[in-house]
């Protein structure tokens, strides 16, 4: 046809195939038939060069080859959850066809298979030629690093506390108990270690092999955290053998399992119990780790991220009444917690020691909800845009702010059905239903301002306005070493005139932030570190029964540890971008 013999003497030949598609747009704006324009779509694919549609093709089955092993390792680790499931839900509904005994040795199974793939992570994937070449700079930042590491180090003491406690009814106790906690000591040395070294790293190699590997590691660390929540076993043997003692002072004297000396088991017993809440912890702060390292296998990262160019320093820049009250509530804090161990550590917690403890969550709780809905509303004051990026990390902080909420929500409200159901008007109970309320409104005011700060896009990325007009009228073209300098002076600049201007309002954010660190420093500190008086005031044990209340509490427990924790992390970030 004579048109289609026209159409590419009036078009220069362009280079690019980005170019190629744009000029297809005025060809079909001519009035031709319907015949040259299809002729012209059609032809216009042949376009491509072998080389672009290969890789187009190459990339393609990489996507769908990292989406199968994706999907074959999270079967498996589904397949390996449902199994110890089963095991754990049988031992609980019936104690003599699956004994405790039995679900040790599948687990203690799992952990052996996870160790010998951690070692071979360690000897033989990683030393490989272009096995790591990248790394995840969100990945593992140094508080979650050190939480592993610190409730790793208390879950170690935990099974030597555990080691000790059976030598000490040694002979009563089958020497096959002795060889699960040595199993588990060894697991979590090397698992702490290789997650220490390696979380941020990229595998571009073995990547089938070690998603699996990931996955079984974090399914046996699921399945650990499953059975620390339901196993009461080791609880009431301890309270069985404080009955019995009782008993033996009374003069009833029953033929038991004792302890053969008083001082060292009760160095044990106390140990035992202080502990068992940091296992359930480690085990959740692990499984967060290598699902982070399952979701980058086979990823590439850019380059630049892992300098991040966006992190501002940590300064204080004249915050003064936020810390103070902060150290205020610190103070307070420790003063009600040296003087609640002191007390616990005697044979029955008085009563007022109780209302002492709840009488200080219930001062400080309200003071920080209030200081939450006050920076929510200046968030809403601000002009500032909001950070609409796709960012992953950001979003997975989220969801575990909002998930890890709910372990003391969750005994927040079981207390209040309690209360309300039985003793309502005795002083203690009024106190635990305010206690429960107020935790659940702060809770909800701290995500609030917590996630509001974190989609706001921080000050010391913005760039002044004259600068940023420049930048918007010079042509984009490709960077050269002269305006990398530029940039980066361009960033100080645009740090410097953020951080020397600074209104009452950031200054307000800057207070509440710091204030709020502290805050939840504090009310970190109690319940991982004591005695934990929601099982100990007796009063929802009574209502529920102490298998079910012992399960509620040491599912809300770890995970409120886990909130507090992760609320520092979030906060500090508020302050950064305040």
């Amino acid at each position: 046809m004579p048109v289609l013999a026209s159409a590419p003497a009036e078009a220069p030949p362009m280079p690019s195939l980005e170019a190629q598609e744009t000029e297809a747009a005025p060809e079909k704006e001519n009035p031709v038939d319907v015949g040259a324009e299809e002729t012209t779509t059609t032809a216009q694919p042949r376009q491509k060069s072998w080389l672009v549609r290969h890789f187009s093709l190459l990339l393609r089955r990489d996507r769908q080859a990292q989406k199968a092993g994706q999907l074959f390792s999270g079967l498996l680790a589904l397949n390996v959850v449902f199994l110890g499931g089963a095991f754990i839900c049988s031992m609980i509904f019936n104690k003599v066809a699956v004994t405790l005994g039995d679900v040790w040795i599948l687990l203690a199974t799992l952990k052996v298979l996870s160790l010998l793939w951690l070692l071979y992570y360690v000897a033989s994937t990683t030393r490989q030629p272009h096995a790591v070449l990248y790394q995840d700079p969100h990945a593992g930042p140094l508080w979650v690093r050190g939480s592993l590491v610190l409730f790793g180090s208390c879950t170690f003491c935990l099974n030597i506390f555990r080691v000790g406690y059976d030598v000490s009814h040694i002979h009563c106790k089958s020497q096959l108990e002795f060889v699960f906690p040595v199993i588990e000591m060894v697991f979590i040395s090397i698992q702490t270690w290789v997650l220490w070294k390696h979380c941020k790293d990229c595998v571009q190699v073995q990547t089938n092999f070690t998603r699996c590997g990931l996955m079984l590691t974090l399914a046996t660390n699921l399945l650990l955290w499953v059975l620390a929540v339901t196993n009461d076993s080791m609880h009431r043997e301890i309270e069985a053998e404080l009955g019995v003692l009782m008993e033996k002072f009374s003069g009833n004297e029953t033929n038991t399992c004792l302890c053969l000396n008083a001082t060292v088991c009760e160095v044990f017993r106390k140990g035992y119990l202080m502990l068992y809440p940091f296992s359930t912890e480690y085990c959740l702060i692990c499984c967060a780790m290598l699902f982070v390292m399952w979701k980058n296998v086979g990823r590439h990262v850019a380059h630049h991220m892992g300098a991040h160019p966006g992190i501002a320093p940590f300064h204080l820049h004249g915050a003064i009444f936020g810390p103070l009250l902060g150290l205020l509530v610190l103070l307070a804090g420790m003063c009600v917690f040296v003087l609640f161990q002191i007390q616990a550590s005697g044979p029955v917690i008085a009563f007022q020691y109780f209302i002492l403890y709840y009488a200080f969550y219930v001062a400080v709780l309200p003071t920080m909800s209030l200081a939450c809905l006050a920076g929510t509303a200046i968030h809403g004051l601000e002009e500032r845009e909001l950070d609409t990026v796709k960012n992953p990390t950001r979003s997975l902080d989220v969801v575990l702010l909002m998930g890890a909420a709910l372990g003391q929500m969750g005994i927040a409200y079981f207390s209040i059905v309690a209360i309300v159901a039985t003793r309502p008007h005795e002083l203690l109970n009024r106190l635990i239903l305010a206690y429960s309320l107020l935790l659940i409104l702060q809770h909800i005011a701290q995500n609030l301002f917590i996630i509001e700060g974190l989609h706001r896009r921080p000050l010391w990325e913005a760039v002044p306005e004259g600068l940023a007009g420049k930048q918007e009228a010079e042509p984009p073209r490709r960077g050269s070493l002269l305006e990398l300098g530029q940039g980066l002076r361009r960033a100080s600049l645009a740090y410097i005139h953020s951080y020397s201007h600074l209104n009452w309002k950031r200054r307000a954010l800057k207070e509440i932030s710091l204030f709020l660190i502290i805050c939840n420093i504090t009310l970190w500190m109690m319940p991982a570190f004591g005695i934990h008086p929601e099982f100990e005031n007796g009063l929802e044990k009574d209502f529920y029964g102490y298998q079910i209340w012992f399960a509620i509490v040491n599912f809300g427990l770890p995970l409120g540890v886990f909130y507090r924790m992760h609320s520092v992390g979030g906060l500090v970030e508020v302050y950064l971008g305040a």
